[in-house]
């Protein structure tokens, strides 16, 4: 992965303004879009997305202090218009064309990308490979933004919502592994935008039978599932193995992300939810 994100690095840096393919240019390497989207994500600290538009700025702020006009850049780097390309500068930049155009800056750089492999992994990580057939996820949803770190207090508020007896009912419908409770996020930006939407929902695996008609329910299909087990400060403890996937097990390990919701199984806790053991599935397929 180190190598192909490397790679990858510089076919962008050969079409800063070109209309990249992704798609194409990891053909042949033996894993996909989504995967490689999301390990960017979590190595970089943004997205790949947003990196394209920093690099595109910085080598922009460049062609623009040459004098080249600012339609002509707008068109070459994919804006369709001079307004929106002056939108996007200013956002990496925080000043306008004109100013920078007038006094030179400021100019804030992007920094072309280098990954390197740091060796770690002194402590082996807890995980297992789980098939799992059809089933379906059950329970009350809510849409909610994403956040890397901390509590998210729109799904503390949306768990809160709900009556003492619905957690009971909840748990009496659940009848499959993963077992208990769920923190279940689906519909998740590939990039994994910080501030980005997902469907958060409170619920239960369910193996056959209908689905009351009052519950939302999410049907998944048949897969594997990486299954990684933490214990320690809630949610700081889980938030560091969701880290730790990308890190140290994705790149040691055969396996790659696919699309699908991930869940977090929460096996036993402290009365005040200070402490957590706690199970995170996440949907894998073999490298291509």
């Amino acid at each position: 992965m180190i190598g192909i994100l490397n790679r990858l690095m510089e076919q962008i840096e050969q079409q800063l303004d070109a209309e990249i393919d992704f798609g194409q240019l990891l053909k042949g390497t033996g894993t996909t879009v989504y995967h490689v989207r999301r390990m960017f994500s979590s190595l970089a600290g943004m997205p790949l997305s947003e990196y394209l538009r920093r690099r595109r700025m910085t080598v922009a702020a460049a062609d623009l202090l040459e004098g080249q006009d600012l339609l002509g850049l707008a068109v070459r780097y994919g804006y369709g218009s001079a307004e929106a390309f002056g939108r996007a500068f200013r956002a990496v930049h925080g000043a306008s064309p004109g100013d920078v155009r007038r006094s030179g800056g400021p100019l804030r750089s992007q920094p072309i990308l280098r990954f390197s492999l740091t060796v770690e992994g002194s402590v082996p990580m807890d995980a297992r490979i789980v098939e799992r057939p059809e089933f379906t996820l059950v329970g009350h949803a809510a849409r909610v933004p994403l956040i890397h770190e901390g509590a998210n207090p729109q799904i503390q508020a949306h768990i809160a919502s709900l009556p003492i007896s619905e957690h009971a009912r909840l748990k009496e419908l659940g009848n499959t592994e993963p077992a208990g409770l769920l923190q279940i996020s689906a519909d998740v930006d590939a990039d994994y935008t910080e501030g980005s939407e997902l469907t958060y929902l409170h619920g239960v695996a369910v193996l056959g039978g209908p689905v009351p008609e009052d519950l939302d329910a999410i049907t998944v299909p048949a897969g594997t599932w990486a299954v990684f087990r933490t214990s320690g400060l809630y949610p700081a403890a889980l938030q560091e193995v969701w880290a730790s996937t990308a890190t140290q097990w994705f790149p040691s390990n055969p396996w790659m992300l696919r699309e699908g919701p991930s869940m977090v199984a929460v096996l036993e806790r402290a009365e005040d939810f200070s402490t957590a053991t706690c199970e995170l599935w996440l949907p894998v397929e073999r490298g291509l």
